[in-house]
């Protein structure tokens, strides 16, 4: 890109216009729109959790609260997590990702040789208490964001491009898939690919890149007892929803239970007569049965405007590389929460994705609020325009110009206006 244009674009991006565009902005803070959003599904979340967990966490652990309190202690540790990344600045994830992976591979080695079995499979550390998974989905996502970044140049050579996505997304979905947890690798490999596309990539790796991850998962369906039992129970739900697996049959009851208003917060009777985990993969039948369809709606609403306000933050990224990384976190966040609550009423295979900041458990909780720092970092500097490599030609981004189909026909034009302003 010519001196010139670079000019023009600093220009642009400082012109009054664009502090209108950022009044949604906290001072120095970030997207305050996004913050609340967030505040109110954690707020949200504590008391549903509350009320799903307390006759599961008194069976379990012989106290009404536990899992209450516990959930708790995890959110400080994950609201000081985010705080502490609000204040990082994104591009030192430059040399902090490649320790960030080795460390989550390391961490996902370590799982596999304590083999410390809960439900049928080895996925935590201490007692169920830290479940590596979690944390590789942010590292990956956070890794890749930077690789392609690194590699913006090369990645449609399939050598330098194509081959080592596959063989980074290969490892970690790989050691995630043997513990087992056939959702959290789905997920890693889901985001890898949104990733690169994104990042530009040609559109016949992209084409390739969906047929080998139909094909690997076909594999993974034939070799894989789960695998098999989560896919037909899933067809027998679609033909007839009383041949759907028990947990969802249950879980359309709570919702069926809840109607249009709920019968309450607190009086929901399928948590206490045999929902499975209640606290965690089934809070959302929980908060439909209470709540009803109003409930349902006010959930998906709230996760609707993190995903809107998190995609407006890697629009106006100050380069590409927070641009991938805002883009692969909210994306992150918005498909776990779309998992959770469709397999919920039978309309995806059943998985153990997490409802982000609602369901019990304490490193979902922490990683999402990790990648809220992050994003409310990336939101702080989304004015600020960057110097030397950060300010290199957006167009480069290929696909992800479609996060700003909105402004695509002022971004395309907006040269050859700023230089007939110059002459």
């Amino acid at each position: 890109m010519g001196t010139g244009t670079f000019v023009k674009r600093q220009s642009y991006r400082t012109t009054p216009g664009s502090a209108k565009q950022r009044t949604t902005a906290l001072r120095g803070g970030g997207d305050v729109i996004l913050l609340l959003a967030v505040i109110a599904i954690v707020v949200f979340g504590l008391l549903m959790l509350y009320s799903a967990s307390w006759d599961f966490s008194f069976q379990i652990y012989g106290s009404a609260s536990h899992m209450f309190v516990r959930q708790l202690l995890w959110l400080g540790l994950g609201v000081l997590t985010a705080f502490v990344l609000t204040r990082i600045d994104y591009h030192y994830w430059r040399n902090l990702s490649v320790p960030a992976i080795l460390l989550t591979i390391a961490l996902l080695l370590g799982v596999l040789f304590m083999n410390e079995i809960r439900l049928g499979a080895a996925r935590t550390f201490y007692e169920g208490s830290i479940q590596p998974s979690e944390f590789a989905k942010l590292v990956t996502i956070i890794y890749l964001a930077v690789w392609l970044y690194a590699k913006r140049d090369q990645i449609h050579d399939v050598q330098l491009g194509l081959v080592p996505l596959g063989v980074i997304l290969g490892i970690v979905g790989g050691l995630i898939y043997l513990q087992p947890d056939l959702s959290a690798a789905a997920t890693v490999l889901i985001l890898g690919g949104l990733l690169f596309f994104l990042a530009g990539g040609d559109m016949r790796q992209i084409v390739f890149l969906l047929l080998a991850a139909i094909v690997a998962g076909w594999i993974v369906v034939q070799i894989s007892q789960t695998g098999q039992e989560r896919v037909s129970s899933f067809w027998a739900g679609i033909k007839d929803p009383s041949q759907a697996s028990y947990h969802v049959r249950r879980s359309l009851e709570a919702i069926v239970k809840g109607g249009w208003f709920g019968v309450g917060i607190g009086r929901a009777n399928t948590k206490l007569t045999g929902l499975p985990v209640p606290p965690t993969d089934s809070i959302f039948a929980v908060i439909v049965e209470e709540l009803g369809l109003f409930g349902a709606l006010l959930v998906i609403g709230m996760y609707a405007v993190l995903v809107w306000r998190g995609l407006v933050i890697a629009r106006r990224a100050p380069d590409m590389l927070g641009t991938l990384l805002a883009s692969g976190l909210t994306l992150w966040i918005g498909l776990e929460a779309t998992i959770n609550m469709t397999v919920m009423v039978g309309l995806l295979p059943f998985a153990g994705n997490a409802l982000p900041f609602i369901s019990a458990g304490g490193s979902n909780l922490t990683a999402s609020l990790a990648a809220i720092g992050i994003l409310m970092n990336i939101s702080r500097q989304g004015g600020s325009p960057r110097t030397g490599d950060d300010n290199e030609d957006r167009s480069t981004y290929g696909a992800a110009i479609d996060l700003r189909r909105r402004d695509r026909r002022r971004r395309v034009s907006r040269p050859r206006r700023s230089a007939g302003r110059e002459r």
